[in-house]
């Protein structure tokens, strides 16, 4: 086999309710799309299905033993420009350092398979519902694995200062969605008890 010219072949296609990416590789950099709808970076709760092709239906047996599994996919909307960006402000953000695509988990890279666990919902023949897919609608499933903590967890691992930044954003931001969330139902009970009265 010719290494410069590696062919891959998708067992499936991701079917969801995400019609297209919310980070997308533009004018040299990541940029976040405004457009509404369901985006794949909301997508912790959004259940999607994977079609397995017929021919590779049995090796999806067993799977369903599994609570969660790895699934590497095709960024397949990524086109030529994004491909061939090298560096890139991770998501998108300004006010964080230009790095190289390696150094991300963008889409936006020259082979751009990504890779993400996602809970294990039910298998139902040649179909696998999920929850928490990022994938956009018709992206073809390269590959499915079990997700083993002991494996694929690493203890002790290393991240970049900018990095967990991004995991302390996402963290305050979880934070006041849960205490703007529990404010609004001591509101909604407060006004239950007045009508009552």
């Amino acid at each position: 086999m010719n290494m410069n010219d590696m062919n891959l072949t998708p067992v499936g296609v991701v079917r969801s309710v995400i019609e297209k990416p919310c980070l997308v590789a533009r004018a040299g950099d990541l940029h976040w799309d405004d457009d509404d709808g369901p985006r794949s970076h909301d997508a912790s709760e959004t259940v999607s299905e994977i079609l397995i092709h017929p021919e590779y239906m049995n090796l999806l047996d067993g799977i369903e033993d599994f609570s969660h599994a790895l699934i590497l996919y095709w960024a397949h909307r990524v086109d030529a420009a994004g491909r061939a960006l090298t560096r890139v402000h991770p998501l998108g953000r300004k006010d964080l350092p230009l790095v190289g695509v390696f150094a991300t988990c963008s889409p936006a890279r020259p082979n751009p398979i990504l890779a993400i666990a996602v809970k294990i919902l039910e298998r139902k023949g040649s179909g696998l519902l999920v929850a928490g897919l990022d994938a956009v609608d018709g992206s073809p499933v390269l590959d499915i694995k079990p997700y083993l903590p002991h494996y694929y967890a690493v203890l002790g691992a290393r991240l970049s200062t900018w990095m967990n930044r991004i995991i302390d954003d996402l963290k305050e931001a979880e934070q006041a969605a849960v205490h703007s969330f529990s404010g609004r139902e001591r509101s909604a009970g407060s006004n239950r008890d007045r009508i009552k009265s």
